[in-house]
């Protein structure tokens, strides 16, 4: 079914169209140059930034290209990160170098980005997507209501624990503003319940240590009786730690996104559930929002900045649908 969005025009994961409501507002970006003046120009560069390497990327991607095909006179720079602020300082730099109009990144330490942050800030229009910077002056931010999000994946976590229990949580980054208010989310959507998080483990967007970390919960956390993983490849680090360790079947398992290995956990009974957000449309939303503020109108941000795009949980009985959607976004 539909996933109703919160604030933004939103085209859902399911398939809905993109509905953008073009106002006449006239907050066109400082270093925007008049529309006039811009039919004679090469073409402009858009960037976006991400903060590692994931199949989440790739579907962002997606949206983003299928956004670059109805803006002619753009050109689109989708650059990966490493999960370190060393490389993303590294890739907006070279974006600003190349006279880049507009960039969507996603911090992966904004509170220890903010000098860089400014200074793109101050260069061309800068918006966050899938994490903030809300100390910062970027535009706004476009992606998940975290908390909200991490409300939903506790929800999970007691329909998979009716009789409660203890869990541990698993993240990428401690620090990144998208982690902080999603662990935020779960714990809030946990209070007042009969089970406990014993710990949030971080991996630093290192794949082998998400799948050490919860092999090292099982033996140093006897009482686990479930995990949950709150970046997109912790439930298949968490699926192969448990298998290794025998016990597939016996933790429950919650996680985030969309990755094969956890559809296919769903789908298998390995797991429980999974929120999964919107990458397509933040690569496409973002870029036509940029496109749009860049031409003058700056209506659509609402007075807090933050456009949600929303979430959904995905069930046994959701994944083979939600397969076939999800292959057809990846093939635009």
């Amino acid at each position: 079914m539909p996933i109703p969005s919160r604030r933004a025009p939103s085209a859902c994961l399911i398939g809905l169209a993109v509905a953008f409501i073009f106002g006449c507002g006239s907050n066109q970006h400082p270093d925007a140059p008049p529309a006039a003046a811009r039919g004679a120009e090469k073409v402009r560069i858009l960037g976006f930034v991400t903060n590692l390497p994931a199949d989440f990327w790739n579907i962002a991607r997606a949206g983003a290209e299928l956004a670059m095909k109805e803006l002619p006179g753009y050109t689109l720079e989708f650059r990966i990160g490493d999960g370190t602020a060393a490389k993303q300082k590294e890739i907006v730099e070279d974006l600003l170098v190349k006279g880049a109009v507009g960039i969507a990144i996603s911090p992966v330490d904004a509170a220890n980005q903010t000098a860089m942050l400014e200074n793109a800030a101050g260069k061309t229009l800068l918006i966050c997507q899938d994490s903030d910077a809300p100390a910062t002056r970027r535009a706004y931010y476009i992606g998940t209501d975290n908390v909200a999000a991490g409300h939903e994946a506790a929800a999970l976590v007691k329909e998979a624990l009716p009789s409660g229990g203890a869990i541990m949580a698993f993240i990428s980054k401690k620090d990144q503003q998208n982690s902080i208010e999603r662990f935020r989310g779960l714990k809030e959507g946990l209070a007042g319940s009969n089970i406990t998080i014993v710990d949030l483990r971080a991996d630093d967007g290192d794949r082998a240590r998400a799948k050490a970390n919860a092999a090292d919960a099982l033996v140093s956390h006897a009482e686990l009786v479930g995990m949950i993983g709150l970046s997109g490849y912790d439930v298949p680090a968490i699926l192969s730690a448990l298998t290794d360790a025998g016990k597939l079947g016996t933790i429950k398992v919650v996680g985030f996104d969309e990755e094969d290995a956890t559809l296919a956990g769903i789908a298998a009974g390995s797991v429980q559930g999974t929120v999964v957000q919107q990458p397509f449309e933040f690569g496409y939303q973002s870029m036509k929002l940029l496109v749009r503020q860049l031409g003058g109108d700056a209506s659509f941000i609402p007075a807090d900045k933050h456009i949600f795009i929303a979430t959904r949980s995905l069930r046994a009985g959701d994944v083979a649908a939600f397969a076939a959607q999800l292959k057809k976004l990846r093939d635009q």
